[in-house]
């Protein structure tokens, strides 16, 4: 698989489990809501607080299992690449990007952006250095 195949993929697939790496070494694993940016890097939102953003912050390495609609049988794709920290006020605009890509149009961009201040949400965004499999068949 090459990385182009994971980033059409992921166009259309926002259902992730992201790893990564505690200060023990051992992986720490969260749900996440991905999206891809214009030149192909994965985008994720969260709360600037969160364990994840810490690690992220100390060890960049990042990997990720994106599925697709179902659970069992669904196609997926494992990413692996370096995170990178946008921060609020830089992050607005991505924020935005992310929101129509994966949840379409918002009733109230002002609140938003209002929310997204409060929450502290950063920008969590992974250049995709290393894919792996697509799909697994199933018999």
């Amino acid at each position: 698989m090459e990385i182009a195949d994971a980033q059409k993929f992921l166009q259309e697939n926002h259902r992730a489990c992201i790893a990564v790496r505690q200060t023990d070494g051992w992986p720490q694993l969260t749900l996440v809501t991905p999206g891809i940016d214009p030149e192909g890097r994965v985008i994720i939102t969260s709360r600037g607080t969160t364990y994840k953003v810490k690690h992220l912050r100390r060890d960049p390495r990042v990997s990720l299992l994106i599925f697709g609609e179902q659970y069992s049988g669904s196609k997926f794709v494992q990413i692996h690449g370096n995170a990178e920290i946008i921060e609020q006020a830089q992050a607005m605009d991505t924020l935005i990007y992310w929101h129509k890509q994966v949840r379409g149009e918002h009733k109230n961009w002002d609140e938003y952006r209002e929310q997204m201040q409060n929450e502290k949400r950063v920008i969590i965004r992974v250049a995709i250095e290393k894919v792996g499999p697509q799909s697994i068949k199933r018999v």
